[in-house]
């Protein structure tokens, strides 16, 4: 539903969505113009998807913290701390993964706008 819908803001198919996305990955600034701008319309559609949806992360990785320590406090009350502590390590692995992705991909779509705003 949301591959369909980026593929009809942007303008092309499916298989052409992917084509763009792996050049955004691999930061290809496309040459020719009709691919520019399609290229320009997808990195503004995702930059405002990912901002629209970073308005929730801070409550994520609350909820996610809050899940954490429950649990680390329920097994600290049981009396077992290894199951509760290697899963508190899981969740705050996981949450960093989550920021460092989202960091990551907002670098490669800022890189790619600039790109394309340069020439």
């Amino acid at each position: 539903m949301q591959r369909r819908r980026a593929a009809r803001a942007v303008g092309t198919d499916a298989g052409g969505l992917a084509d763009l996305n792996r050049k955004i990955r691999h930061r290809e600034v496309p040459q020719v113009t009709d691919e520019r701008a399609a290229v320009r319309r997808l990195v503004a559609e995702q930059l405002g998807q990912m901002e629209r949806a970073g308005k929730w992360l801070p409550y994520w990785l609350g909820a996610m913290g809050l899940i954490a320590i429950g649990l680390f406090v329920l097994g600290a009350m049981s009396g077992s701390l290894v199951f509760p502590s290697v899963f508190a390590a899981g969740m705050v692995a996981l949450c960093l993964w989550v920021v460092w992705m989202r960091r990551r991909s907002l670098d490669r779509l800022h890189w790619m706008r600039q790109a394309l705003q340069q020439k």
